[in-house]
């Protein structure tokens, strides 16, 4: 399986950003597709996941502000990122059942 993700950058606080991951491959292999993310100095964090039923799980930090949707038929995650805030400065991977896509960096800053 291959991902790739875009949709990375730079915003000021309170702004929106939206990440997009494409899944190819052996994609039959996929069930849960969502997002993690790795701060400076920190360790990689779960953000949100979604499974091919539609399940959904979300960090606290981000309830509320983050929305994960998913497109099955173009095997495909999104994560809408509403009202960012400088905690949510990292880099941002997409997950697919055990593969991981390359980082795409999110920047929060004034």
């Amino acid at each position: 399986v291959q991902l790739q993700a875009s949709g990375g950058g730079l915003v000021q606080p309170g702004g929106s950003l939206r990440l997009s991951c494409a899944a190819s491959g052996s994609i039959f292999t996929i069930d849960v597709m969502g997002w993690y993310r790795q701060a400076p100095g920190k360790q990689r964090e779960l953000v949100t996941i979604k499974t091919t039923g539609g399940s959904t799980n979300y960090a606290d930090s981000v309830k509320g502000r983050f929305t994960i949707s998913r497109d099955n038929a173009k095997n495909t995650v999104y994560l809408q990122m509403n009202n960012l805030k400088p905690e949510d400065t990292a880099v941002y991977y997409c997950y697919a059942t055990a593969y991981w896509g390359k980082g795409t960096l999110v920047t929060v800053s004034s």
